[in-house]
């Protein structure tokens, strides 16, 4: 399937950016898995040297864990691996140390704990949370105090209005990006009238708008969209409802383990026909246990990195995207699909205080806004006008198959 062309002005300010990146490209090197310290990632028994600093709150435990204890596995191989080189800052190379809180996927936890982190532990960028609710408690907490936030949260409010956001980044793909990639995947396999089932909440609603949008343009209808209930359980209701204007196909738009959930619901409904999921809901438990029969034969759309990397690509960021699945592959044994956010928050905040030659939070917060670079899950495209970077050509769309996410064309 064909992807939409780069404006050559931005390929060009990519490749010029991450040829300056060279010793932020992740090597796949570094020390076995072991236990983490509630308040360091990097499991260091103490400073060494200057640093660079980051608080990161993540959904270790509770609603969100399915994709936040993914990002703190991710974050483990950065460290190790750009810790060997270090960051060169100014006239010093600082070593990167991340202080990790659970929020438990609790938004006021996050706020309490991010306040923390800047005002005790002096922290000089955040990063986290995989939640868009726990992303909105740590988003004025950033404001307030002036400090840098590269969220991993699906969402496009998170980002928006830009006045109001100054100091927040987001990294996962926009909404209608996505929706028109479904729409269009939809439209190509003839389907006249499709389902909508949304998540509750700030993720569900920018997809609710971005999939309407999206359908129309292509042509299909929206039969119904049918509101997942807030407690992340009894889905039964809702699927029943969705697939009661017998739609020619399905789109879960919800981030695990809520797709997982509410695909097993759909089937329990009796629905046998194909499933489109969106790039919140590629997780390892999405395709484990009892889920993986019912998502066989379902699609996402999701950053390029889910695909792995040839032998043949040897761009930078394809052989940094190789390495990391090889150390995750030694580390944890599979790797079934998630998108390593927290490892490209971490090199773009190194980056930007490489480039600004200073820890200073306006300074990193301004060098964060003109980033374009090739990261582990895909391209960003930064600029003070656009604070959501994911670009639209590093989606790719997927099919499961046998268990596993395989590129379908």
């Amino acid at each position: 399937m064909a992807t939409p062309a780069l404006d050559s002005s931005v390929f060009n300010r990519r490749r010029v950016l991450a040829a300056t990146a060279g010793t932020l490209l992740l090597a796949g090197c570094g020390q076995a898995d072991r236990p983490v310290d509630e308040a360091e990632s990097d499991g260091s028994a103490a400073p060494d040297g200057p640093e660079l600093l980051i608080g990161a709150s993540l959904e270790l435990t509770g609603r969100g864990a399915a994709l936040g204890v993914l990002q703190e596995r991710a974050l483990r191989i950065t460290l190790d691996a750009i810790n060997t080189d270090r960051v060169q800052v100014g006239n010093q190379r600082r070593r990167v140390r991340v202080v990790v809180r659970d929020n438990r996927s609790d938004p006021r936890l996050a706020a309490r704990q991010v306040t923390e982190l800047i005002r005790q532990e002096q922290v000089h960028a955040l990063l986290g949370t995989t939640l868009p609710e726990t992303a909105l408690g740590v988003i004025g907490v950033a404001q307030r105090l002036q400090t840098p936030f590269v969220s991993l949260a699906p969402g496009d409010g998170i980002v928006l209005p830009l006045t109001d956001r100054t100091y927040v980044y987001k990294l996962t793909p926009d909404a209608p990006d996505v929706a028109r990639r479904l729409a269009r995947l939809i439209e190509q396999q003839g389907l006249g009238r499709v389902a909508l089932v949304v998540a509750d909440g700030l993720h569900g609603d920018s997809g609710a708008r971005a999939v309407a949008a999206a359908l129309d343009t292509a042509g299909v209808t929206l039969d119904r969209t049918v509101r997942l209930p807030r407690t992340g359980t009894a889905f039964a209701t809702a699927a029943r409802r969705a697939v009661a204007g017998a739609p020619d196909g399905i789109i879960v738009w919800a981030a695990a383990p809520d797709a997982g959930s509410a695909a097993r619901e759909l089937r329990r409904a009796g629905w046998r026909g194909p499933l489109f999921f969106d790039a919140a809901a590629v997780a390892e438990e999405t395709l484990e246990g009892s889920n993986a029969t019912v998502v066989e034969g379902a699609y996402a759309v999701h950053p390029a990195c889910l695909g792995g990397t040839t032998l043949t690509n040897t761009t930078s960021a394809a052989l940094a995207r190789r390495d990391f699945i090889f150390r995750y592959l030694q580390l944890h044994g599979g790797f079934k699909g998630f998108a390593p956010y927290a490892s490209d928050a971490v090199q773009l905040i190194a980056n930007a205080a490489r480039l600004s030659h200073s820890v200073d939070r306006g300074r990193i917060r301004a060098y964060l806004q003109t980033q374009v670079i090739d990261g582990l899950a895909g391209a960003y495209a930064f600029a003070p006008i656009r604070h959501g970077g994911m670009e639209r050509d590093s989606l790719g769309v997927y099919q499961v198959n046998q268990g596993g996410w395989v590129r379908f064309s």
